[in-house]
């Protein structure tokens, strides 16, 4: 992802290292006619080959391997299209963080809203995740406007990291029968409820992506507060 000028890249994933000499080594092997636009819009095509492959998995678990390649194609764009810019000296702090992270936003719908009409998951569950997702972002995004911080990673995960283990997710789902076929019922206000496997990852993860924004919400309110109090009479 490519940010403005003026803020500071917070970056410190588990993968993080490896992943910048493998994305300046790609960006410098790139042909001259390819362009970050052109990259940012493959991590769009990467996450309509997600959607895509959750939604024909209805038909034949083997679809899953669709959406496990659409999350590298995802990757690829979405990754490499900042390094490109950066690695050419090419960086248009403006357009490219207006183009990129209004993307982001497609991109992200794109991925949730497909999980959610496999038949390993409900969509309300999957929503969740996107909510949480945007709450974060408009975080991040607000945070690189008041503090010139622009923080991509959070407890060592980055979107890589999460990519990773959304991959395994469906490679265990194709292999392991009792894993796709789990089902956790509870009742609630009288409703029954089914929760499917993705269900529980997904409320696992839009409650951890939650709290990351409560905690670094409330952090940098008190910071903030110090920073900027109220005028004297």
């Amino acid at each position: 992802m490519e940010e403005r000028k003026q803020s500071q890249r917070i970056q410190k994933s588990i993968l993080n290292a490896a992943e910048k000499k493998v994305l300046v080594s790609m960006a410098g092997r790139m042909p001259a006619w390819v362009t970050s636009d052109m990259l940012t819009f493959v991590g769009t095509l990467g996450a309509i080959i997600i959607c895509a492959g959750y939604i024909l998995s209805n038909l034949n678990i083997n679809w899953l391997w669709l959406a496990s390649f659409g999350l590298v194609v995802n990757w690829f764009g979405d990754s490499l299209d900042g390094s490109l810019a950066r690695v050419r000296n090419q960086q248009r702090p403006v357009y490219g963080f207006y183009l990129d992270h209004n993307v982001d936003v497609i991109n992200e719908t794109f991925m949730f809203v497909g999980a959610g009409l496999s038949c390993f998951a409900h969509l309300k569950y999957l929503l969740m995740v996107l909510v949480a997702y945007l709450l974060l972002s408009v975080y991040v995004y607000i945070t690189a406007h008041v503090k010139n911080e622009f923080k991509l990673t959070y407890a060592g995960m980055g979107p890589t990291e999460f990519r990773i283990i959304a991959i395994i997710i469906n490679t265990i789902i194709i292999y392991v029968p009792a894993f796709r076929e789990f089902t956790l019922s509870f009742e609630y206000f009288g409703v029954q409820e089914q929760m499917l496997i993705l269900d529980v990852v997904a409320v696992v993860l839009a409650t951890a992506i939650s709290l990351m924004f409560l905690i670094s919400f409330i952090k940098d309110a008190r910071i903030l507060a110090k920073q900027d109090p109220l005028p004297k009479r």
